[in-house]
C-alpha cells in the first residue's frame, strides 16, 4: 500500500491517539506542524499528528499551475462548480491513513480528522462518510462542498465537529463557514462554530480553542 507522505509529530510516549491534518492549497504539510507545541496536549494523552502533503495538480484557478492541491479550484470560496470526483480521490488517500493509524494500534474512536481551507472540504467528506467511528472533525477557514453529495455514515451521526472561521476571510468568506455550521445542524450533528478577528489564518484564540476540542474529544 502507497500513502500519502505525510510529516508526522511522535508523542513521547506510544500514541493512543491521532489527528490526521490537511493543508490549505499550495501549502504543505509543514503549514500546521509549528502549532503542536502551542496545543499543550498532556502527557497522559500521547497524540501522533500526521500532516499529509497534497499531491501536485493543475488548478484551475491558478491558470492551471501546478501546485500542492487536494482539488482542483475553479473559484474562491468555492464559487463555481465543484471537483467533487477529486475530493473524493483525496477522501480515500485519508481513508488509507486512517487504516494505518488503526494498524499502528490507534483505535478509530481516538482519531480526529482535521482541515483547513481546501483541506478542510476534504475533511468534511473524510470524517462524515466515514464507515467507523471517529472521535472528531475540526473544519478551519473552510467550506462543506459535498454537503449535497456525502453519503453519510451511521457510524459517525453523533460526531462532535468544530468549525472555525475568520470574519474578514477575503480567499474563503465567512458565509462559508456560518453555512456550513447550519448544513450541519441541518442534518443533526453536534457543531460548534466560532469565528475570529482574523483573515484566512489561524489565530491565538483558534489555537486555544482547538486544543481544547481535542482534548475534550480525545479524553
Amino acid at each position: 500500500m502507497s500513502y500519502l507522505p505525510c510529516v508526522e509529530i511522535e508523542p513521547q510516549q506510544p500514541a493512543v491517539a491521532s489527528v490526521i491534518w490537511l493543508h490549505g492549497l499550495g501549502a504543505s504539510g509543514h503549514d500546521f506542524e509549528p502549532v503542536v507545541p502551542e496545543l499543550g496536549m498532556p502527557a497522559d494523552l500521547p497524540t501522533r499528528f500526521v500532516f499529509p502533503h497534497a499531491p501536485q495538480i493543475p488548478v484551475t484557478i491558478n491558470g492551471g499551475m501546478v501546485m500542492p492541491a487536494w482539488y482542483d479550484i475553479v473559484g474562491l470560496g468555492g464559487e463555481g462548480p465543484t471537483d467533487v470526483d477529486g475530493i473524493r480521490r483525496s477522501a480515500d488517500q485519508i481513508d488509507a491513513l486512517i487504516e494505518r493509524e488503526i494498524e499502528r494500534g490507534v483505535p478509530s474512536e481516538r482519531i480526529v480528522i482535521a482541515g483547513f481551507s481546501q483541506g478542510g472540504a476534504v475533511a468534511y467528506e473524510v470524517a462524515l462518510r466515514h464507515p467507523k467511528k471517529l472521535a472528531g472533525l475540526m473544519a478551519l477557514s473552510t467550506y462543506f462542498a459535498t454537503q449535497d453529495s456525502v453519503a453519510l455514515s451511521e457510524a459517525n451521526r453523533a460526531l462532535p465537529v468544530f468549525v472555525a472561521h475568520g470574519q474578514f476571510d477575503p480567499m474563503v468568506p465567512e458565509k462559508g463557514g456560518s453555512q456550513a455550521a447550519q448544513a450541519l445542524e441541518g442534518k443533526g450533528y453536534p457543531a460548534t462554530y466560532k469565528t475570529y478577528p482574523m483573515e484566512h489564518a489561524v489565530c491565538l484564540e483558534e489555537i486555544q480553542d482547538i486544543a481544547a476540542f481535542l482534548k475534550q474529544v480525545l479524553a
